[in-house]
Protein backbone atom coordinates (compact mmCIF):
# COMPACT_ATOMS: atom_id res chain seq x y z
CA UNK A 1 0.00 0.00 0.00
CA UNK A 2 2.84 2.39 0.75
CA UNK A 3 3.86 1.75 -3.06
CA UNK A 4 0.59 3.96 -3.65
CA UNK A 5 1.42 6.51 -1.05
CA UNK A 6 4.89 7.10 -2.28
CA UNK A 7 3.89 9.53 -5.63
CA UNK A 8 1.32 11.49 -3.27
CA UNK A 9 4.77 12.98 -1.45
CA UNK A 10 6.01 14.13 -5.02
CA UNK A 11 3.25 16.41 -4.88
CA UNK A 12 0.22 14.66 -5.82
CA UNK A 13 -3.18 15.98 -4.22
CA UNK A 14 -3.94 13.20 -1.29
CA UNK A 15 -7.33 11.28 -2.37
CA UNK A 16 -10.40 12.43 -0.33
CA UNK A 17 -12.40 9.50 -1.73
CA UNK A 18 -12.18 6.20 -4.00
CA UNK A 19 -13.67 4.79 -7.11
CA UNK A 20 -13.19 1.23 -7.58
CA UNK A 21 -14.54 -0.75 -10.68
CA UNK A 22 -14.46 -4.30 -11.77
CA UNK A 23 -13.69 -6.14 -8.75
CA UNK A 24 -15.13 -9.20 -10.10
CA UNK A 25 -16.59 -12.04 -8.36
CA UNK A 26 -14.46 -11.88 -4.94
CA UNK A 27 -17.11 -14.54 -3.47
CA UNK A 28 -15.74 -17.47 -5.80
CA UNK A 29 -12.37 -16.02 -6.82
CA UNK A 30 -9.47 -15.83 -4.88
CA UNK A 31 -7.39 -13.58 -6.99
CA UNK A 32 -10.73 -10.98 -6.87
CA UNK A 33 -10.93 -11.38 -3.08
CA UNK A 34 -6.77 -10.61 -3.12
CA UNK A 35 -7.61 -7.24 -5.09
CA UNK A 36 -10.19 -6.43 -2.33
CA UNK A 37 -8.08 -6.83 0.25
CA UNK A 38 -5.52 -4.46 -1.08
CA UNK A 39 -8.22 -2.13 -1.64
CA UNK A 40 -9.22 -2.20 2.20
CA UNK A 41 -5.33 -1.64 3.15
CA UNK A 42 -5.32 1.17 0.72
CA UNK A 43 -8.32 2.96 2.28
CA UNK A 44 -6.39 2.67 5.16
CA UNK A 45 -3.36 3.93 4.45
CA UNK A 46 -4.61 6.38 3.06
CA UNK A 47 -6.80 7.58 5.40
CA UNK A 48 -9.92 7.27 3.41
CA UNK A 49 -13.13 6.42 5.22
CA UNK A 50 -14.94 3.08 3.72
CA UNK A 51 -17.99 5.20 3.35
CA UNK A 52 -16.27 7.66 0.68
CA UNK A 53 -15.18 4.33 -1.49
CA UNK A 54 -17.95 3.82 -4.13
CA UNK A 55 -17.63 0.32 -5.87
CA UNK A 56 -19.21 -0.92 -8.79
CA UNK A 57 -19.10 -4.10 -10.54
CA UNK A 58 -22.05 -5.88 -12.43
CA UNK A 59 -21.13 -9.05 -11.86
CA UNK A 60 -21.35 -8.69 -8.25
CA UNK A 61 -24.19 -11.10 -6.48
CA UNK A 62 -27.01 -9.99 -4.18
CA UNK A 63 -24.40 -11.87 -1.13
CA UNK A 64 -20.91 -9.67 -2.61
CA UNK A 65 -23.27 -6.44 -2.59
CA UNK A 66 -24.06 -7.20 1.18
CA UNK A 67 -20.84 -8.37 1.94
CA UNK A 68 -19.46 -4.77 1.08
CA UNK A 69 -21.82 -3.05 2.78
CA UNK A 70 -21.18 -5.11 5.81
CA UNK A 71 -17.30 -3.42 4.92
CA UNK A 72 -18.81 -0.22 5.16
CA UNK A 73 -17.96 0.60 1.11
CA UNK A 74 -20.61 2.14 -0.82
CA UNK A 75 -22.16 0.66 -3.88
CA UNK A 76 -22.99 2.71 -7.20
CA UNK A 77 -26.68 2.37 -7.95
CA UNK A 78 -26.25 2.65 -11.65
CA UNK A 79 -23.64 1.38 -14.16
CA UNK A 80 -21.54 4.62 -15.57
CA UNK A 81 -19.42 2.68 -17.96
CA UNK A 82 -16.26 4.60 -16.03
CA UNK A 83 -17.54 8.04 -16.63
CA UNK A 84 -17.12 9.27 -13.50
CA UNK A 85 -16.85 12.74 -12.95
CA UNK A 86 -14.22 13.29 -9.84
CA UNK A 87 -16.74 16.67 -9.13
CA UNK A 88 -13.72 18.39 -7.74
CA UNK A 89 -12.72 15.95 -5.29
CA UNK A 90 -9.22 14.22 -5.11
CA UNK A 91 -10.01 11.20 -6.03
CA UNK A 92 -8.20 7.55 -5.83
CA UNK A 93 -9.63 4.94 -8.81
CA UNK A 94 -9.11 1.47 -8.08
CA UNK A 95 -9.38 -0.05 -11.95
CA UNK A 96 -6.99 -3.43 -11.68
CA UNK A 97 -7.39 -5.33 -14.79
CA UNK A 98 -10.49 -3.33 -16.23
CA UNK A 99 -10.86 -3.36 -20.09
CA UNK A 100 -9.37 -0.31 -21.87
CA UNK A 101 -12.44 1.18 -22.76
CA UNK A 102 -13.06 1.67 -19.33
CA UNK A 103 -9.76 3.76 -18.77
CA UNK A 104 -10.56 5.78 -22.23
CA UNK A 105 -14.09 6.77 -20.78
CA UNK A 106 -12.91 7.49 -17.32
CA UNK A 107 -10.38 9.82 -18.88
CA UNK A 108 -13.04 11.14 -20.92
CA UNK A 109 -15.12 12.17 -18.01
CA UNK A 110 -12.30 14.40 -16.36
CA UNK A 111 -10.83 15.39 -19.83
CA UNK A 112 -9.09 18.70 -18.13
CA UNK A 113 -5.82 19.79 -16.53
CA UNK A 114 -7.92 20.48 -13.72
CA UNK A 115 -9.46 17.53 -13.46
CA UNK A 116 -7.07 14.82 -14.16
CA UNK A 117 -4.44 16.64 -11.53
CA UNK A 118 -6.54 15.67 -9.13
CA UNK A 119 -6.61 11.81 -9.77
CA UNK A 120 -4.78 8.77 -9.25
CA UNK A 121 -5.21 5.37 -10.96
CA UNK A 122 -3.85 1.73 -9.76
CA UNK A 123 -4.88 0.23 -13.18
CA UNK A 124 -3.56 -1.38 -16.23
CA UNK A 125 -0.15 -0.06 -17.37
CA UNK A 126 -0.44 3.09 -19.45
CA UNK A 127 3.04 2.32 -21.35
CA UNK A 128 2.02 -1.03 -21.70
CA UNK A 129 -1.09 0.17 -23.61
CA UNK A 130 1.24 2.49 -25.51
CA UNK A 131 3.72 -0.96 -26.57
CA UNK A 132 0.69 -3.04 -27.63
CA UNK A 133 -1.13 -0.58 -29.98
CA UNK A 134 1.94 -1.34 -32.48
CA UNK A 135 0.54 -4.86 -32.06
CA UNK A 136 -3.24 -4.46 -31.88
CA UNK A 137 -5.27 -1.75 -33.73
CA UNK A 138 -7.88 -2.17 -30.65
CA UNK A 139 -5.45 -0.25 -28.50
CA UNK A 140 -5.46 2.22 -30.45
CA UNK A 141 -9.51 2.42 -31.01
CA UNK A 142 -10.17 1.47 -27.21
CA UNK A 143 -7.96 3.98 -25.55
CA UNK A 144 -7.30 7.40 -27.31
CA UNK A 145 -7.42 8.97 -24.22
CA UNK A 146 -4.64 7.37 -22.19
CA UNK A 147 -2.09 7.37 -25.61
CA UNK A 148 -3.39 11.24 -25.82
CA UNK A 149 -2.60 12.08 -22.19
CA UNK A 150 0.68 9.83 -21.57
CA UNK A 151 3.04 12.40 -21.39
CA UNK A 152 1.56 14.22 -19.45
CA UNK A 153 1.60 10.91 -17.01
CA UNK A 154 3.81 9.54 -14.40
CA UNK A 155 3.42 5.94 -14.13
CA UNK A 156 5.12 3.35 -10.78
CA UNK A 157 4.57 -0.05 -11.43
CA UNK A 158 3.33 -1.99 -8.52
CA UNK A 159 5.86 -3.83 -7.30
CA UNK A 160 5.72 -7.57 -7.47
CA UNK A 161 5.55 -9.92 -5.20
CA UNK A 162 5.95 -13.56 -6.13
CA UNK A 163 2.10 -14.27 -4.30
CA UNK A 164 0.16 -12.17 -5.90
CA UNK A 165 2.26 -12.29 -9.58
CA UNK A 166 -1.01 -12.91 -11.40
CA UNK A 167 -3.40 -11.07 -9.68
CA UNK A 168 -1.56 -7.33 -9.68
CA UNK A 169 0.16 -8.21 -13.07
CA UNK A 170 0.47 -4.94 -15.39
CA UNK A 171 -0.73 -3.40 -12.50
CA UNK A 172 0.76 0.15 -12.04
CA UNK A 173 0.31 4.04 -10.36
CA UNK A 174 -0.67 6.62 -12.57
CA UNK A 175 -0.99 10.53 -11.60
CA UNK A 176 -1.09 13.65 -14.07
CA UNK A 177 1.04 16.33 -12.60
CA UNK A 178 -0.53 19.48 -13.33
CA UNK A 179 3.00 20.87 -14.69
CA UNK A 180 3.23 18.10 -17.43
CA UNK A 181 -0.75 18.07 -18.18
CA UNK A 182 0.19 22.23 -19.33
CA UNK A 183 2.78 21.21 -21.37
CA UNK A 184 1.05 19.16 -23.91
CA UNK A 185 0.03 20.80 -27.16
CA UNK A 186 -4.07 22.64 -27.00
CA UNK A 187 -5.01 20.59 -29.80
CA UNK A 188 -4.89 17.51 -27.19
CA UNK A 189 -7.83 19.24 -24.82
CA UNK A 190 -9.97 19.56 -27.91
CA UNK A 191 -10.06 15.93 -27.98
CA UNK A 192 -13.38 16.12 -26.39
CA UNK A 193 -16.04 13.76 -28.16
CA UNK A 194 -17.60 11.13 -26.51
CA UNK A 195 -16.66 7.37 -26.96
CA UNK A 196 -18.97 5.32 -28.86
CA UNK A 197 -17.06 2.27 -29.93
CA UNK A 198 -18.91 1.25 -33.05
CA UNK A 199 -18.13 -1.75 -34.36
CA UNK A 200 -16.01 -2.97 -31.58
CA UNK A 201 -16.28 -6.71 -30.92
CA UNK A 202 -13.67 -6.62 -28.32
CA UNK A 203 -14.96 -3.66 -25.98
CA UNK A 204 -14.75 -5.86 -22.63
CA UNK A 205 -16.51 -4.13 -20.73
CA UNK A 206 -20.52 -4.41 -19.82
CA UNK A 207 -22.72 -1.83 -21.39
CA UNK A 208 -25.70 -0.63 -19.59
CA UNK A 209 -28.13 -1.39 -22.27
CA UNK A 210 -26.14 -5.08 -21.72
CA UNK A 211 -27.98 -7.74 -19.59
CA UNK A 212 -24.63 -10.22 -19.80
CA UNK A 213 -23.91 -12.34 -16.39
CA UNK A 214 -20.77 -11.02 -16.35
CA UNK A 215 -18.65 -8.18 -15.31
CA UNK A 216 -15.11 -7.34 -15.68
CA UNK A 217 -12.92 -10.07 -17.28
CA UNK A 218 -12.73 -12.34 -14.23
CA UNK A 219 -9.28 -11.63 -12.07
CA UNK A 220 -6.85 -14.38 -12.86
CA UNK A 221 -6.28 -17.48 -10.06
CA UNK A 222 -3.31 -16.78 -8.61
Amino acid sequence: AGAVRAPLGGGAEPPARCVCYGLGRFGGCPAARYQLAFLLLLLDELRVPPGLCSVFDPAFSPLEEAALGQLGLRLLPDNEEGKHGIEGSATLFYMVHCGKALYNNLLWRNWSAGALSRMVIVGNSFRSIEERRRSSASYTTLSPCALQVLKGTEEVALPAHPRYLDTFNDTSVHWFPVGKLKELSPEVWDFVEEPTYQDCDDLEIIRKEDRGTQGSPPAAEP
